[in-house]
Order: C-alpha cells, then sequence, then structure tokens
C-alpha cells in the first residue's frame, strides 16, 4: 500500500469515528430538545463526516485503479482529504458556537464576528478547486490506461 492509499484509509477511519461521535454530540442534544432536534451544523456535521469515511474509500480504490506517479496521487489525495476536514472543521465549529443554521446567509457569521464575503467566496473556490480537482486527476489516472 503506498501513502496516497494509507492516508485514505486513515482518513476512512479518522472520519467514521468522528462521525460516529458526532451521533452521539447529536443525540445528547436531541434527547435535551423540546423540538427533539439536534442543531443545524452539528447534524451536518454528522452526516458528512460519515459520508467523506465513505468517499476516502472511493478515493483509495481510485488510487489503486490510477497510473499516475505516486507524488501526483497523494498530492490529489491530500487537496481532497483536506478540504473534507477543512469543511468538517466548519461544520463542527458552527455546531459549538450555534451561531447560524446557514453558513452561506449574510452576513457570514463566525462566532460573533462578520466574514467578508469575500472569504466565503474565496473559501468555496478553493473548496471546489481542491476537490473537484483532486479527484479529476485521480479519475484521470484510473480511466488513462
Amino acid at each position: 500500500m503506498n501513502l496516497a492509499q494509507s492516508i485514505a484509509v486513515f482518513a476512512a477511519g479518522g472520519f467514521l469515528l468522528a462521525g460516529l461521535s458526532f451521533g452521539v454530540w447529536k443525540y445528547a442534544q436531541i434527547s435535551r430538545s423540546p423540538k427533539a432536534q439536534a442543531s443545524t451544523y452539528v447534524d451536518i456535521a454528522h452526516r458528512a463526516a460519515l459520508m467523506y469515511s465513505f468517499a476516502c474509500l472511493v478515493v483509495e480504490r481510485f488510487v489503486v485503479l490510477s497510473t499516475l506517479d505516486e507524488t501526483v496521487e497523494l498530492a490529489a489525495v491530500l487537496a481532497l482529504i483536506g478540504f473534507f476536514a477543512m469543511g468538517l472543521s466548519s461544520y463542527v465549529v458552527h455546531g459549538i458556537l450555534k451561531d447560524t443554521d446557514n453558513q452561506f446567509a449574510r452576513p457570514h457569521r463566525l462566532g460573533r464576528a462578520e466574514l467578508p464575503p469575500a472569504v466565503m467566496v474565496g473559501s468555496m473556490v478553493a473548496l471546489v478547486a481542491g476537490e473537484l480537482g483532486g479527484f479529476a486527476v485521480l479519475f484521470w489516472g484510473a480511466i488513462s490506461h
């Protein structure tokens, strides 16, 4: 197993463990809520972590199928998983702070602070480039042999 595969498998386990843990956090909020609901971003963090865990297994499989140089595969995996982790981290932060139920609503809130719209746009452009670009590289590597 090369380094890119190992990272993808490790990330799959980490995201699954996080998702299961966030499920406990979600249940704790549900059990204390008069409406039996967790806050929006606790719910999102729970589901996203579970989905990212399985996405990492798909990523690992595409590394196996890829015929690209291992350094290129590693860069693609790090981009993908790095942005998965950054997205999930933002959900967790909003879940802890309970500062919004829509991080894209203006003004963009982070706790008591307001983020400039350019920060959100820049973050989303980077996320799209990292996730879509990272997977496109692995996909190309898998189908181009």
